[in-house]
């Protein structure tokens, strides 16, 4: 086992701004915009019910001392006077209540309508992207962005980015009153503002890197986590637990040390804005204490001004803590648009550039040829791994595709799937480009039994239909003419059985008749059979080649196979060596010519001997 290469998706910086990252959330956010426009509409009677609080607070401290107050107090005894305080001050809490939890309630509803939106378009961008994109990105990579990045986005609408705007909303409200009641310690306030509002974009722009390195840490850890736990029975027969638990500390000893720093920065954050209101306050006492002195203030007022100090700086603090968030945030979006901006290399021609293979049901005689022109293909650029192939199949000849590792035959098979992009030449099947064809309808005429196939968690019926509509009729058909139907009745529950991860509770055999049901429901004209009886045991064997000599009727057919006793009687054989075709004929035709073929056959046969 080694440790998983990096992924083209993963950066070791952030490459965007913020408002860029939140513009690409704008989309999602429109969906929702009914919602999103009730709650931010909701934050201006928040933000004057909590302005006016400090106010009323300060009228009642005037009125006990018989100084200035609102004219509608004057006249008025002190117990009339501080119960009409009294009312106003409830009054605003009640507002703050309501209007708070009901704008928290929309808020959490829309990051959350966005968090399923982008995950649900992730998934399907994931799924769409080629066969080449994942033979270079661990499958745990791919987890994060879909689990805990996309989880991570909730947190940018509901907590990060409408939380700022509230708290901007908020602190506006709050600086435009106070220097309505007295300049000159509004004037102070915000000259202690500004230098801590600097040193918070400081020190969140340090979070946002750490917290990426973090992300990216977790990335590797889950990767490595998940690359182990596959290869278990790897990792225990050949005794890697102890060196695979020293990597797994390394990785995850990187992890904690980048989470340290983003503690740190955040600590940094609360320290410094702890330091600055207790600053602010003793300026206001300080500076109000002389006017108050000087007959030019009174204490009323100065009572409000300390308040407003504490209110001014409180938002301040959860604006730093819901910038926090908003930056673990823009991580996840930052990282998932990355993985958005992967291109779907393999896509369906434009609607009015499409063909189709008209399958004709009662006469397949001619339908099923392939043709291979100057295909060359290479799954790095200047590696090809096939060399300007040239062949035809025939519509129903039965072609076997012989060679040593690493020729080129499996490559043959995933360019006719079209699950890589031939570099230069074309394929056709019945006269057609495959790139002209929709990829669904390619698919649907070429069914592929694999050497190991994988099984869905789901019931047998669902793992032979794979989400397509088939009566129960036609999977039973499906499963007799394969001879599946005997085993799956033996079953708990027969065809409604529900099956373990990856099928983990039948046999491999099982598994591998499973997959012939697949192909004889879909009723293809190309049958491809790569290594599809490698795996089985002989009593097996046996038992499926019936449903192969049915499969294989008025079907074209591509067998690879390594055991060259089993292609005898096929209608010709390719011979492919480093990429190159360099025989072809039948069994006999070629064993006569003495070449490559010969060769290999004289070496199984020596070695079955």
């Amino acid at each position: 086992m080694t440790v998983s290469p990096p992924s083209v998706v993963e950066e070791t910086r952030p490459q965007e701004n913020d408002w860029r990252l939140l513009l690409r959330l704008v989309p999602y956010a429109s969906r929702n915009k009914k919602l999103l426009f009730t709650s931010l509409s909701l934050l201006i009677p928040l933000s004057i019910a909590g302005a006016v609080q400090p106010l009323i607070i300060g009228q009642a401290v005037s009125f006990l001392r018989n100084e200035q107050t609102w004219e509608f107090l004057e006249g008025l005894s002190i117990n009339q006077g501080l119960n009409i305080l009294t009312g106003l001050l409830l009054l605003t809490i009640i507002i703050r209540l309501v209007f708070n939890s009901l704008q928290g309630y929309l808020v959490q509803r829309v990051g959350q309508e966005i968090t399923a939106n982008i995950r649900d378009d992730l998934f399907h961008h994931v799924t769409s992207l080629a066969t080449k994109f994942f033979d270079r990105t661990p499958v745990g990579r791919l987890v994060t962005r879909l689990t805990s990045d996309v989880e991570a986005l909730g947190d940018v609408f509901s907590t990060g980015a409408v939380g700022i705007v509230s708290d901007t909303v908020y602190i506006i409200v709050i600086l435009v009153t106070i220097f309505t009641i007295q300049w000159q310690l509004a004037t102070l306030l915000v000259l202690m503002f500004l230098p801590v509002t600097g040193l918070i974009i400081y020190f969140q722009q340090r979070y946002r890197q750490a917290n990426y390195r973090s992300r990216e840490e977790l990335s590797k850890l889950n990767s490595m986590l998940q690359e182990n736990v596959m290869g278990i029975n790897i990792v225990q027969l050949f005794r890697r637990e102890n060196f695979n638990s020293d990597m797994f500390r390394k990785t995850n000893h990187r992890y904690l040390k980048e989470v340290d720093q983003t503690i740190f920065y955040d600590a940094a954050v609360s320290a410094t804005l702890e330091w600055i209101a207790l600053v602010a306050i003793a300026g206001i006492l300080g500076l109000g204490g002389m006017l108050v002195l000087g007959d030019q203030l009174n204490f009323g007022t100065l009572s409000a001004f300390i308040l407003y100090a504490q209110r001014l700086f409180e938002p301040l603090r959860q604006f730093a803590e819901k910038f926090t968030l908003l930056q673990t945030g823009l991580t996840g979006v930052e990282r998932i648009t990355q993985l958005m901006s992967e291109p779907i290399e393999i896509q369906d021609p434009n609607p009015e550039q499409q063909k189709s293979l008209a399958l004709i049901k009662d006469d397949k005689s001619n339908l099923g040829e392939i043709r291979f022109e100057d295909v060359s293909f290479g799954y790095k650029e200047d590696e090809l791994v096939l060399k300007n192939l040239n062949f035809v199949i025939k519509p129903q000849e039965k072609v076997a595709l012989v060679g040593p590792t690493g020729a080129g035959k499996s490559s043959i098979i995933r360019l006719l799937c079209r699950l890589y992009e031939p570099t230069s030449g074309r394929i056709l099947v019945d006269g057609v480009d495959i790139r002209d064809l929709p990829q669904i309808e390619l698919r649907r005429h070429i069914g592929v039994i694999l050497q190991e196939n994988f099984l869905f968690a789901g019931d047998v019926k669902d793992n032979i239909t794979l989400g397509e509509k088939y009566s129960f009729e036609d999977i039973k058909k499906a499963a007799e003419v394969t001879n599946v139907n005997e085993f799956i009745e033996k079953l708990p529950q027969g065809y409604d059985t529900t099956l373990r991860e990856r099928g983990n509770n039948l046999s491999g055999g099982q598994k591998q008749l499973l997959a012939f049901a697949r192909v004889a429901i879909r009723d293809p004209r190309v049958l491809v059979l790569d290594e599809a009886t490698a795996s089985l045991d002989v009593g097996t064997e046996a038992l499926i080649q019936d449903a192969l000599n049915y499969l294989l009727e008025e079907r074209t057919a591509i067998i690879i196979a390594h055991r060259l006793s089993t292609i005898r009687d096929v209608d010709r054989i390719l011979v492919l060596k480093q990429g190159e075709l360099v025989e072809s004929g039948s069994h006999e035709e070629l064993l006569e010519q003495s070449g490559l073929y010969s060769s290999l056959y004289q070496l199984q046969a020596l070695g079955q001997a």
